[in-house]
């Protein structure tokens, strides 16, 4: 259960350095302040049930399309999040192809290295608890 929640807790916070880098970076991109934590929270639910769902459906069918999955899911995400709130604005063809581009890096980026800085302690505990090596 604590996994689980460290998971959700690191998903949230890649996908909001994610939507917070490509809404400074890209003019056709925009998200209503007060509507962040509504847009934040539908991205991130969409891209929970699609990326599992986006992988099976690779596998069986198109195989060639696995590695792009996160791409794919970033843009559906994007897409369901825009449609189903007024908080998020992507205007242009050109915009919706670099925002998936920049959300999805940002993301993993984000997802690599947050873990390092957050879960320091937990890390450090763990290999004081190994003790040396056999």
């Amino acid at each position: 259960m604590l996994q689980l929640m460290a998971t959700i807790a690191l998903e949230l916070m890649a996908n909001a350095v994610g939507l917070l880098a490509t809404a400074s970076l890209l003019p056709g991109f925009s998200i209503n302040v007060l509507g962040f934590a509504v847009v934040l929270a539908i991205f991130t639910v969409a891209k929970f049930v699609l990326g599992p769902l986006l992988t099976k459906l690779s596998w069986r069918y198109v195989r060639a399309l696995n590695g792009g999955v996160a791409l794919v899911t970033t843009f559906v995400g994007l897409l369901i999040t825009s449609l189903a709130t007024d908080g998020l604005v992507i205007t242009g063809a050109d915009t919706w192809l670099y925002a998936t581009l920049i959300v999805w890096l940002c993301g993993v980026l984000a997802a690599l290295i947050l873990p390092l800085f957050l879960f320091k302690k937990v890390l450090t505990t763990a290999r004081e608890n190994r003790g040396p090596p056999r």
